[in-house]
């Protein structure tokens, strides 16, 4: 509408043409007419003016209005502005709050993680060194056990290898054992017996023959070593050698002896190391040096034995303990087979099994070394 006024007022309706208000010179007889005519004209050009009037102060309050609502829109935007500027503020606290925390929490983590390094570092240095110090171990546990292999297969306490205990070559031991030949048994066979259990054997593949039950019995064992006696090899020594070895006159303290000599829990001292209190010794039940709580019968005990950690002793004749020292030299040396300790071929094994099975039998038949 504000455009078409202004094309209006720009393109205004054509008027008749003016005339002249004062007459000429040469027209003195119309004069009414002329007034007549002008005012007809200017009542219509006062028309003319009043609408144009009106229009041009309708226009001018449509751009009041207009320019209103232009300010309205405007400060509306700039409120908008406004609150999105706050909003842009705050969040740009949150992003500076949400880096610092960031900040913070990667200095923590990096600080954690040399903390971390450094106990890993520590640990490792430890672990080395325990290392070290326990391959230390294993080199000298080694050669414990090499020497305790040699020990126990080339000596045992029923025949002691004199090159691995020159003790017993020395003169002073010598002559110990001359002052105590006297109080040997008067028998020359007995005598015969113990010199030549001491004396070393030759070994000589002539004078020995294989029995192929006992050393098929003792491959099977060998395969899966266990110290059950359910097996074939175990079960014939145990008939064979383990039983009537430990088969002494007190059976109910004979059972005692086989299950401490079978666990490993049996212990022999001499009586001459350590006095043993009264109060722990029974006349009737653990004997007495002078009586075998065994046999039961007058002997000379030397030794006593102590069944795990029982407290209680009971004194043993020389006999006696010859047999319950083969049977623990037997236990040992399949403990040591069963271990991995015994690296020999399997013909060798059997035949010291087979030694240490005649050494029970013989300590069975009353024979035994002289001390």
């Amino acid at each position: 509408s504000q455009v078409s006024f202004e094309e209006e007022s720009q393109n205004p309706p054509a008027l008749g043409h003016w005339k002249p208000l004062m007459p000429s010179k040469g027209d003195k007889e119309e004069p009414e007419s002329g007034c007549q005519d002008a005012e007809g004209v200017r009542e219509p050009q006062s028309t003319e003016q009043l609408n144009v009037s009106r229009l041009r102060s309708s226009s001018v309050e449509i751009r009041e209005k207009g320019s209103e609502f232009l300010r309205d829109e405007l400060h509306k935007a700039q409120k908008e502005l406004k609150l999105k500027d706050k909003e842009c503020e705050r969040l740009s606290k949150v992003r500076e709050q949400l880096e610092q925390e960031l900040e913070e929490l990667t200095a923590s983590l990096f600080e954690e993680a040399h903390k971390m390094v450094r106990e890993a570092n520590t640990k490792q240095a430890a672990a080395e060194k325990q290392l070290r110090e326990a391959r230390g171990k294993i080199d000298m546990l080694q050669a414990e056990v090499t020497a305790l292999k040699t020990l126990v297969i080339t000596s045992t306490p029923s025949s002691p290898n004199r090159e691995l205990h020159p003790q017993l070559q020395s003169p002073s031991k010598a002559g110990f054992r001359k002052g105590h030949g006297r109080n040997k048994s008067t028998s020359s066979a007995v005598v015969s017996a113990a010199s030549q259990s001491l004396a070393p054997e030759p070994v000589s593949r002539e004078c020995k023959e294989i029995d192929s039950i006992l050393f098929a019995e003792f491959q099977a064992w060998k395969e899966s070593p266990t110290l059950d006696k359910s097996c074939s090899f175990l079960d014939r020594i145990y008939r064979e050698d383990v039983g009537p070895c430990l088969d002494f006159t007190k059976q109910e303290l004979s059972e005692l002896v086989r299950v401490a000599v079978e666990q490993n829990t049996l212990t022999i001292e001499p009586v001459a190391s350590q006095t043993v209190p009264v109060g722990k010794v029974a006349a009737g039940e653990c004997g007495s040096p002078k009586k075998c709580a065994l046999s039961g019968l007058p002997r000379t005990c030397k030794h006593r034995i102590m069944l795990g950690d029982s407290g209680s002793y009971y004194y043993i004749s020389p006999s006696c303990r010859a047999r319950i020292t083969a049977v623990c030299n037997f236990f040992t040396y399949i403990r040591y087979i069963q271990q991995g300790l015994v690296r020999q071929d399997v013909e060798l094994m059997y035949w010291e099994v087979t030694r240490l099975r005649r050494e029970m039998s013989l300590a069975k038949l009353g024979f035994y070394p002289s001390e």
